[in-house]
């Protein structure tokens, strides 16, 4: 039986929000399955399906016609760019959606270069997910643009903030930076590098993706031009989200078919977009919302992510510590204490990354490995060939399945 959506009166418990995945009741192998795959994608709540469900089965139709269904779907689309603005502390009007955020950067970048010459620069770096280097690598094969790398410092598993620094100059017209690293873990200071930014007269971007699942997103205190993030990453459906300061993004030339929409956000947004995935996206903020306490949805989501990111830090370092004593096994990304977010990557020596991770699934840890399209700093850390183990917490995760993890992954370790 589905519970009851909680009063938001307190932060839950991890039982009582277990009780919401139906996924977490699947077995493997004779074993409860364990899910640390969440930084490629988390599970999804049933109060985000139920709500796609119903969009689907009663209210499916296109926008801006003048029977029920289809002003219902208009609705339904102002309540989700709503939804996600409180997510993000952005106004409705700032808020695009896409297919995911690898397809907004792109679409993005082609907007954005129709305003730069050749010889104008952008600040990439090598902590980055290629979703945010290939958009800017395209502009330079295109048009000429020159980009200038931050180096990715490996002892500390960080961006070299002032390095960065050095990069920004006159002819720079934009900063892309991700706040957390969806690779090793890594919380950039993105407030900092978006300051730089912008006393250089330089747009930033932001990569959330990694980020927005464990601790609030406030774009204003962030000070950013925009910023994604992927439901998909925060208990919703694969559909991306994209942050445009609204006077910004209204005064963009973006590749659009004649007769659609010229007014922002809904220029940025090519074609007819999956209505019931914008429906699943806002149904997951509710989700999350209702986990805490506050008089204001906005106010909730603090709440929510406060707690979620205390949580996640307990498990991150029981992880550490649990990981960083098996012999032969090599942690990589920030040290215990740094800023990060709960997720870990490493090697075991001896053992290839897929051994492991199909050794942990025999067990029903699951767990992704490679390189997550975070290939710059496979070949920084000598990686390319192998790539990572990487786990990661969610919401659901318990300490059990911490320890679980920790004693699958000595028991490979024995087994050389």
């Amino acid at each position: 039986m589905t519970p009851d959506l909680p009063a938001a009166d307190a932060v839950l418990g991890v039982d009582a929000i277990r009780a919401w995945f139906p996924a977490l009741d699947r077995m493997h192998g004779g074993h409860q399955v364990a899910y640390f795959d969440g930084p490629g994608g988390t599970q999804v709540p049933r109060l985000v399906v139920d709500r796609m469900a119903d969009y689907l089965f009663h209210h499916n139709a296109n926008t801006h016609w003048v029977y029920p269904s289809s002003e219902e779907t208009d609705e339904a689309i102002t309540n989700a760019r709503q939804a996600l603005a409180d997510f993000l502390g952005a106004e409705a009007n700032e808020i695009a959606v896409g297919q995911n955020m690898t397809s907004l950067a792109f679409h993005l970048g082609r907007a954005l270069g129709r305003r730069w010459q050749g010889g104008d620069e952008i600040v990439v770096t090598e902590i980055d997910h290629h979703a945010n280097i290939a958009p800017w690598q395209a502009l330079a094969a295109e048009r000429g643009i020159v980009l200038r790398w931050a180096r990715l410092d490996l002892d500390r598993g960080a961006l070299d903030l002032e390095q960065l620094a050095s990069l920004i100059g006159p002819r720079t017209r934009l900063v892309a930076v991700n706040a957390a690293s969806n690779a090793i873990g890594t919380i950039t200071d993105v407030q900092r590098v978006c300051q730089l930014a912008r006393e250089a007269g330089a747009l930033s971007f932001v990569d959330a993706v990694a980020f927005a699942p464990h601790a609030v997103v406030d774009v204003k205190a962030i000070g950013c031009d925009f910023l994604s993030c992927s439901a998909y990453k925060f208990y919703g459906p694969h559909i991306g989200v994209l942050f445009a300061r609204h006077e910004l993004l209204a005064s963009l030339d973006v590749p659009k078919l004649m007769p659609a929409p010229d007014t922002a956000p809904e220029k940025m947004e090519t074609g007819t977009q999956s209505h019931e995935s914008m429906v699943g996206a806002a149904a997951a903020v509710n989700f999350l919302a209702s986990l805490g306490a506050g008089d204001t949805r906005r106010a909730q989501l603090c709440t929510t992510f406060a707690e979620l990111h205390r949580r996640g830090d307990v498990h991150v370092q029981r992880l550490l510590a649990g990981l960083g004593a098996i012999d032969g096994l090599r942690i990589f990304g920030p040290p215990a204490g740094a800023p990060r977010i709960p997720t870990v990557v490493f090697t075991l020596e001896g053992t290839s990354t897929t051994d492991i991770a199909a050794g942990l699934a025999a067990r029903g840890v699951f767990v992704s490995n490679g390189d997550f399209y975070a290939s710059t700093i496979a070949d920084r850390y000598d990686q390319v060939h192998d790539g990572f183990v990487r786990v990661g917490a969610a919401c659901y995760t318990t300490a059990g399945e911490v320890d679980r993890l920790i004693e699958g992954v000595q028991a490979l370790a024995d087994s050389r």
